[in-house]
């Protein structure tokens, strides 16, 4: 619950790592809300009434009472200010940097240029065989800077032995490269050791794509 008494609202799709995130954080900090499936595939994210959520018609977005955030960092960064409870940011300024760095690389240098629409174009112009090279190439370049910005800094988690803002927006790209675009983590040994490390996580095991409510069925 949001501490207005309502529920909080999150607008998801079940395989969007930017969801993903905002379901960690909110999993994280013990918050309750009400998940309302977008299809992204269906194009439910150009309804005229979830555009009235978010203008730029992406997941996710949440709601709490009389406020709506879209754009995952820009929630859980409004979750972290609203409901301190369980910090993502560290006090630690070299510390807090780091985790936003490690956000910052996930969120706009990697998610983007392997997200739905940027790869549905490819595969439209170019082929899918050109897309899935196109998703390996960007993953691995934001994969190389990460395992070398995290190689001397990682404890059990990114940076060090608390999860923070960069694990809750690791997580789901390393999941996603582990399972949908096919990614050698053997040349990543610490990235390797943080997916292990965020599966044993409940708040994270919760927040896996197949375990949401709009995630298909297995035949």
């Amino acid at each position: 619950m949001g501490d207005s008494g309502e529920k909080l609202i999150l607008y998801s799709y079940w395989r969007s790592t930017c969801s993903e995130r905002a379901r960690i954080a909110l999993n994280l900090k013990g918050l309750d809300y009400e998940y309302k499936a977008v299809n992204l595939l269906k194009g439910e994210q150009s309804n005229p009434e979830f555009e009235k959520i978010n203008p730029v018609k992406y997941v996710p977005a949440l709601v709490d009472g009389d406020v709506v955030v879209a754009d995952s960092f820009a929630i859980i960064l409004y979750l972290e200010d609203k409901y301190p409870q369980n910090p993502l940011l560290p006090q630690d300024l070299k510390k807090k940097a780091l985790n936003l760095q490690i956000a910052s690389i996930v969120s706009s240098s990697i998610q983007p240029l392997r997200s739905l629409t940027v790869l549905q174009y490819i595969e439209e112009n170019l082929g899918s065989e050109k897309k899935l090279q196109w998703a390996q190439l960007q993953i691995n370049k934001g994969f190389t800077a990460l395992e070398k910005l995290l190689a001397g800094v990682a404890g059990k988690y990114a940076t060090g032995d608390e999860v923070l803002l960069g694990d809750v927006f690791l997580a789901p790209q390393i999941y996603a490269g582990v399972k949908r675009f096919a990614i050698d983590m053997s040349n990543y040994p610490t990235l390797a050791r943080l997916h292990e490390a965020y599966m044993e996580l409940p708040a994270f095991q919760a927040a896996l794509p197949e375990r949401q409510p709009d995630a298909p069925s297995s035949p």
